[in-house]
């Protein structure tokens, strides 16, 4: 069983980049050498600051749409495993686009 990979990556920016696949060591590469996503190539350097495994391309793909559509302070909050914003933010009682 192959195991997916769903990536939060930091570009120069200070803004943040998700996407999944099924070999993030390689992926990573790609996005550091410019021959990655067309945003990332933009906005060199990046650097990997979170991920989760799947053992499912549905589930890593679900969980990428979903974590795109975050807030960069929720987005941040999942980085650090901070429980109790990610409960907050969740709840809409903070938004911050981004």
């Amino acid at each position: 069983m192959r195991i997916i990979a769903m990536y939060i990556l930091e570009c120069a920016n200070q803004t943040y980049y998700v996407g999944s696949t099924r070999d993030l060591r390689k992926r990573l590469e790609e996005h550091k050498s410019g021959c990655g996503a067309n945003y990332t190539r933009k906005h060199l350097p990046v650097k990997l600051v979170f991920y989760e495994e799947f053992n499912r391309v549905d589930k890593a793909y679900y969980r990428e749409c979903q974590v795109k559509n975050w807030s960069s302070k929720k987005k941040i909050a999942l980085i650090n495993s901070d429980k109790s914003s990610l409960k907050l933010l969740s709840k809409g009682r903070e938004r911050n686009e981004g």
